[in-house]
């Protein structure tokens, strides 16, 4: 009998990675297939088991490079069963348009990272669906669901936990939509979807919605008929109109910096860079240290009452650091977890004056 990966990595395995170069230390689980891995420098780096090589067990190493050699190509996350409004789709007057949601679904609407975050493709059409779902990042595309969605019904498309905030991809639909029998031929659609991580740590993202018995975040795929005549637009043209409504108020507001009671600092490197290929986890460490602590001398020269540092859960290593670097360099101001009830413990909260 095979054994199940788990068992073949412990905390404390001296592992190496397989399709790099370095290793470590394992030193604990981050969810059942990855594990976290302490390398010479000190950090911790999250790393799929199935990637690893075994060198404190010999033995096992022959069976984990044959896994290796069959799992070359990523296997795509696993799929729960669809899970559908009305199974055999149903068509309503009156819903002749287009549209199509991206859901975010807590199992838990009072305390969304509690538990799993369900996503949803949702047809809220006359229309049949087909649908490439994908995740999309600096490396690649992966493909992480296809299928069909039948007129006015749903389908889970994946799930997230709170681990993977930490490194959320982009998300990407390609649909595809028709009826059995039109007199027109439709385009296809693409969409693409980057979400703030904290929105998850945030009670109040969550709204009632009539498509869910539960609280959700959703978003439209595809663009409503105002949102089709934007894109008509060129930039220039969109500029003249944006200008055009503007109010004499607030072409003559004061040029006097207006002093702001909280400031509030997202330190995720994909908010900092659009693209952080080729930089080191050290390297990453360093720039988001340095906006803490350009953006705390801006709060001050701006009189600003309190500043909020979004660093999210992780390890909690950028939380030690931007620790560290309060005590050291802003010794005289006080700081603590902003509100659980807006942040979770993904943030800090430093009072600048009282």
């Amino acid at each position: 009998m095979q054994k199940k990966e788990k068992d073949m990595i412990k905390v404390g395995d001296k592992v190496k990675f397989l399709d790099d170069v370095g290793g470590g230390i394992v030193t604990g689980f981050v969810n059942k297939n990855t594990v976290n891995v302490e390398g010479e420098d000190g950090f911790e780096v999250p790393y799929p088991i199935s990637q690893l090589v075994n060198i404190s067990t010999p033995e096992l190493n022959e069976e984990e490079k044959k896994q290796a050699t069959e799992e070359k190509i990523p296997a795509p996350k696993t799929q729960t069963a669809p899970e559908y409004i009305k199974p055999e789709g149903e068509i309503i007057n009156g819903k002749n348009s287009p549209d199509f949601y991206f859901c975010f679904v807590p199992t838990d609407s009072q305390n969304p990272l509690s538990g799993e975050i369900e996503l949803f493709l949702l047809n809220d059409s006359n229309y049949n669906v087909l649908f490439n779902y994908s995740h999309l990042n600096f490396d690649g595309v992966t493909a992480i669901s296809q299928g069909t969605v039948v007129a006015n019904s749903r389908i889970k498309i994946d799930a997230l936990v709170q681990e993977d905030l930490s490194n959320l991809p982009d998300f990407g639909f390609q649909l595809i939509y028709f009826k059995e029998t039109e007199n027109e031929w439709n385009p296809p659609v693409l969409k693409r979807f980057k979400v703030n991580p904290v929105k998850f740590y945030k009670e109040s993202t969550f709204k009632p919605t009539p498509h869910f018995k539960k609280n959700a975040l959703i978003f439209q795929i595809s663009p409503n008929a105002m949102q089709t005549e934007i894109d008509k637009l060129t930039q220039d043209d969109f500029k003249k109109v944006v200008k055009a409504k503007e109010t004499p108020k607030k072409i003559m507001q004061s040029s006097k910096t207006k002093h702001t009671d909280e400031v509030v600092v997202d330190l995720h490197i994909t908010e900092l860079l659009d693209n952080t290929e080729g930089l080191s986890n050290r390297e990453i460490l360093e720039l988001q240290k340095d906006k803490v602590e350009t953006e705390m001398n801006r709060a001050i020269s701006n009189s600003v009452k309190r500043i909020v540092f979004i660093h999210g859960v992780g390890q909690g290593v950028l939380k030690q650091e931007v620790a560290k670097l309060l005590k050291r360099k802003f010794k005289k101001y006080y700081f603590q977890d902003a509100s659980f009830k807006e942040y979770g413990y993904g943030a800090t909260m430093v009072i600048l004056h009282r």
